[in-house]
């Protein structure tokens, strides 16, 4: 008799901070670098083989397979030795997230809404935050930091300047681009213009804006100064329409989840 039992949960749970970089690093390693250790392995126990069969005088070929086993087992630690350093970026950056999801989940307490790795076409926002203060999408850049010199992270407006040197306005165009594609999404949803604030967070840093940058459309800050930027803004957004983009962009995720 077929069991007539079902799973009580009806919708798909919502994303948590960093699962698409934790999804990246299990794929990384489970996927990529796994065939890598396996077929050295392999390769490894088959010249094995033929040496042994070189040994008790069995028809040899322990050279070529010899050979083969270097060659494939040199490829592999070059591959994997990259994979490491990979994984260390994506763990490093992962953790970041996690630390300002938890900065941000402190945030609910204020009557936010707050929504973690919201997953687009081929790249995702790393948090949203939907009040009547307005919709935030927050990009956390995870940066190491000098072991000595000057730590600071500075804002003009309209470039990034890290420990005084490099210079960077990606991650302000990437911010950009994705609030824009979060507002076309609701205005597509729930037929409303939402007002999108693009925000780049680096968690650990001390972050400099100074005046020009406290006048641009996009916030560059560490994330524990985040939480007073948001509250010290006016409402902008009425509680029902805020309820409104908190149920569509669920609903949106929810779907995202289920392909």
């Amino acid at each position: 008799m077929a069991d007539q039992r079902k799973s009580p949960i009806k919708e798909k749970p919502l994303r948590y901070s960093g699962q698409s970089l934790d999804e990246a690093l299990d794929k990384l390693i489970n996927e990529k670098a796994m065939f890598y250790v396996l077929a050295s392995c392999l390769t490894l126990t088959l010249a094995m083989i033929e040496w042994l069969k070189y040994y008790n005088n069995y028809p040899p070929s322990p050279k070529t397979m010899t050979a083969i086993a270097l060659l494939f087992t040199g490829v592999s630690f070059y591959k994997i030795r990259k994979m490491v350093k990979q994984s260390k970026l994506i763990r490093q950056g992962r953790d970041g997230e996690k630390i300002v999801g938890e900065y941000l989940d402190s945030l609910r307490e204020d009557g936010h809404r707050v929504f973690h790795d919201v997953l687009g076409d081929n790249f995702n926002l790393d948090h949203v935050i939907v009040s009547t203060k307005g919709i935030f999408v927050i990009e956390t850049k995870t940066y190491s930091k000098p072991v000595k010199g000057d730590a600071k992270i500075e804002y003009n407006g309209d470039q990034i300047i890290i420990a005084g040197s490099k210079t960077t306005s990606d991650p302000i165009t990437q911010v950009t681009a994705a609030s824009k594609w979060l507002k076309n999404i609701l205005k597509e949803s729930t037929g409303k213009e939402y007002l999108i604030k693009p925000v780049v967070v680096f968690p650990g840093w001390f972050v400099e804006t100074q005046e020009p940058g406290l006048k641009s459309d996009v916030w560059v800050l560490n994330p524990k100064a985040l939480q007073s930027f948001i509250n010290n803004e006016k409402d902008k957004i009425t509680r029902e329409d805020m309820m409104l983009a908190t149920f569509h962009l669920s609903r949106y995720i929810r779907s995202k989840a289920s392909l």
